[in-house]
C-alpha cells in the first residue's frame, strides 16, 4: 500500500497493451500533472507517452516507480470518461480514442482567442432540446450555424477537412472565434465561439460547450471502419446528453438511427424550400427502353453525353462484370424474396443473397421462369462504347487517379468512374448514375441510405433547381422508394420501407449488431451469453444481435479478453 503520495494512474500509448498502470507524482510535477495530462513513464526498459485517467493519493501496488516527465496537456475528465463509454460501447480498448481526443502535436498551455465581434441578437433559434434538422442537399448550413451559436460555444463536426475548412472561414467572416481541429487544439481548449473539424472533432475540447452540430450525419465518413468502429453521430449524441446541452444532426437524408433517436424532435424544410435544394431528376426506365441486357447506354445517356455545352459525369460502381440476375422471359430483376436485394447464383444452381443470407431456387419473382442471365458491364468497356458513341473524349477517374487527371482533362471531356468520381470533380452540369440497380440492390442491409447518399453528393455537384443542373438515375427499379424519394425530392419516402426492412430482418436500429471475424471468434462467442443472439459464420463473420446497445456491449464484455486476430465490429457498416 503507497499512501500520502499522489498517485497517477495512466493509459500507455503502446498498441496492444490494454492495461492501466500507477506511478508515483513527483512534488515538482504534482502542480502540472492532472486528469488529462499526457506523461511519460518507465515501462520495462524504456519510457513511453501515456494519458492520465485517474488521480488518487492510494494505490495497492508497492514501490512504483515515478512519473517521468509531463509532456503537456490532454483532454480534460469529461472526455475520458466519455471515451470509457466508447470503449465499452464499441467493444474496444480506451487507447484509440484518448488518440483520437489528444492534439496530434503537444501542447503545453491552451492559447486565448480576441473578443468575438459577432453579435448573436438577430440569429434564429433552434429547438433548445437539439434533434435532427432535414436541410435539401444544395441548401447553406451556415444559418443554422450561426442559429446554434446563439446560446454558446458548439462543437461542429463536418464529415470531410475541406469542408470543415471553408466552414471555418465563413464562420470568421460573420465574426466568430474559429477553432479548426486538430490544428487548432490549443486555441480551442482556450476557448472560441465554433470547435469545428471531421470526425476526430466530436472529441476536441470545447470550454463552455452550449450545444453540437454534426453536419451530413448520414455520411459514412462518420464511422471509423478500423476497430473500434465507433460512429461520431453516436459519440456527439452521448456527448450532448453528458453535458445537459443540445444536439442537432444535420442531414439531406437522415439515416434510421438519427430519426429513432430523434423520435417527434425531427424538423424539414416546406416542400417548396425542399424541391427548391434539389437539382432536377430523370429516372430512365431501362424495361421501358428494351435496351439490351448486356448494355447500359440508353437513349438519354448519349443525348447528354453528345450535348458539346454540358459537363457530364458518368458514375458506374462496378469495376468489372456485375453479378447481378435477370430474367430473360419478362427482364424483370431477380431480387432475394426476403430483403430485397440482388442475388447471386450459386454452383448447385440455387439463388443466395448475401445481405441476409437466403436461399430459394433458381426462378424469377415476377414470373417464376427459370431464365435467367448475368447482367452488367464493366467501366473499361462502357468507357470504349461511350467514346465510340458520342465522338467526346471519356476520361476514366478513380480513386487511385492522379491528381491533375481532371484538371488535365480537354475541356469537352465526359468523366467516368466508380463513386470516387464524385469527389475528384468538382462541378457538372449533368450527372449520370449508368446503373443505378447495382446501389439498389447491393449486399448491404444499408444499400438503400448509401444509394440516397450518392444522389446527395450528385445533387451538390450539379447544384440546385435554379441552376439547370440535373441528375439521371438509368434503372430497371423505378418504383424503388429510393428513385422515388429522389425524383420528388422527399427523403421521407424512403423510411417507411426500410424501416419494416430493418425490424423485419433484426438490423439497426431496431436491433444492435456486430460482426466478429477471425480464425479463434467461434471459440472466444461460446458459450453465447444470455441476451446474445448468435448467428453465421458467413463470410467468415458471425453476426451477434442484442435487444439494445448496451445488452450488445455488456454481453461482449462478459466474454472476456479477446484472442488475438479477432475482430469486433460494432454496428459494422459493411453487412
Amino acid at each position: 500500500m503507497t499512501d500520502g503520495a499522489l498517485i497517477a494512474r495512466v493509459v500507455p500509448d503502446v498498441t496492444g497493451l490494454d492495461k492501466q498502470f500507477d506511478y508515483v507524482v513527483p512534488p515538482e510535477l504534482a502542480d502540472a500533472v492532472r486528469v488529462g495530462s499526457i506523461v511519460r513513464v518507465p515501462l520495462g526498459p524504456r519510457k513511453v507517452r501515456a494519458w492520465v485517467v485517474e488521480l488518487s493519493a492510494t494505490s495497492d501496488i508497492e514501490n512504483l516507480k515515478p512519473v517521468a516527465s509531463w509532456s503537456g496537456i490532454g483532454p480534460d475528465e469529461a472526455v475520458i470518461d466519455l471515451a470509457r463509454w466508447a470503449a465499452h460501447r464499441w467493444a474496444g480498448r480506451l487507447r484509440p480514442f484518448l488518440l483520437a481526443a489528444s492534439p496530434a502535436a503537444l501542447v503545453k498551455k491552451a492559447v486565448s482567442s480576441p473578443p468575438r465581434t459577432w453579435d448573436p441578437a438577430e440569429q434564429r433559434v433552434l429547438d433548445p432540446l437539439g434533434g435532427v434538422i432535414r436541410l435539401p442537399p444544395c441548401a447553406d448550413p451556415l444559418p443554422t450555424l450561426l442559429a446554434a451559436c446563439s446560446s454558446g460555444p458548439i462543437l461542429v463536426v463536418q464529415p470531410d477537412v475541406d469542408g470543415a475548412g471553408l466552414l471555418a472561414a465563413r464562420l470568421r467572416g460573420a465574426g466568430l472565434r474559429v477553432a479548426v481541429t486538430p490544428r487548432d487544439w490549443a486555441a480551442a481548449a482556450g476557448g472560441v465561439d465554433v470547435v469545428i473539424g471531421a470526425r476526430a472533432a466530436v472529441w476536441s475540447p470545447c470550454p463552455g460547450l452550449a450545444g453540437i452540430v454534426v453536419i451530413d450525419e448520414h455520411d459514412e465518413s462518420l464511422q471509423d471502419e478500423r476497430s473500434p468502429t465507433w460512429h461520431a453521430r453516436d459519440v456527439a449524441v452521448e456527448r450532448a446528453r453528458r453535458a445537459a446541452v443540445p444536439c442537432w444532426l444535420v442531414s439531406p437524408t437522415p439515416t434510421l438511427e438519427a430519426l429513432a433517436w430523434a423520435g417527434s424532435r425531427a424538423s424539414r424544410p416546406s416542400r417548396v424550400e425542399e424541391r427548391t435544394g434539389w437539382p432536377f431528376v430523370a429516372v430512365v426506365d431501362r424495361s421501358v427502353e428494351e435496351l439490351p441486357l448486356a448494355s447500359p447506354v440508353s437513349r438519354a445517356l448519349l443525348e447528354a453525353c453528345r450535348d458539346p455545352h454540358q459537363r457530364v459525369v458518368c458514375v458506374l460502381n462496378t469495376k468489372g462484370r456485375s453479378r447481378r440476375l435477370v430474367c430473360r422471359a419478362c427482364r424483370a430483376q431477380v431480387t432475394c424474396a426476403a430483403c430485397h436485394a440482388g442475388v447471386s447464383q450459386a454452383r448447385d444452381a440455387t439463388l443466395h443473397c448475401s445481405r441476409c443470407e437466403a436461399t430459394r431456387p433458381a426462378l424469377c419473382n415476377a414470373c417464376g421462369s427459370t431464365r435467367l442471365a448475368g447482367i452488367g458491364i464493366g467501366i473499361a468497356r462502357l468507357r470504349d462504347e461511350l467514346a465510340a458513341a458520342i465522338r467526346r473524349p471519356v476520361v476514366e477517374v478513380s480513386a487511385d487517379a492522379a491528381d491533375d487527371a481532371v484538371a488535365s482533362a480537354p475541356p469537352d471531356a465526359v468523366f467516368l468512374g466508380t463513386e470516387a468520381v464524385l469527389h475528384r470533380v468538382r462541378s457538372a452540369s449533368t450527372v449520370v448514375f449508368v446503373d443505378f440497380d447495382d446501389e439498389l440492390l447491393a449486399p448491404r442491409y444499408r444499400a438503400a441510405e448509401e444509394a440516397m447518399s450518392l444522389v446527395v453528393r450528385a445533387a451538390r455537384l450539379v447544384g440546385a433547381r435554379a441552376s439547370g443542373g440535373r441528375v439521371l438515375l438509368q434503372t430497371d427499379l423505378p418504383r424503388h422508394e429510393v428513385v422515388q424519394a429522389a425524383l420528388h425530392a422527399d427523403p421521407s419516402r424512403l423510411v417507411e420501407p426500410e424501416r419494416e426492412r430493418r425490424l423485419l430482418l433484426g438490423l439497426p436500429p431496431a436491433r444492435a449488431l456486430a460482426a466478429v471475424s477471425g480464425t479463434a471468434a467461434s471459440s472466444w462467442l461460446q458459450p453465447c451469453p444470455l441476451g446474445l443472439e448468435l448467428s453465421g459464420p458467413a463470410q467468415g463473420r458471425w453476426l451477434v444481435r442484442a435487444l439494445t446497445w448496451d445488452d450488445l456491449a455488456d454481453g461482449l464484455q462478459t466474454l472476456g479478453p479477446r484472442p488475438r486476430g479477432v475482430r469486433v465490429e460494432v454496428d459494422p457498416h459493411r453487412v
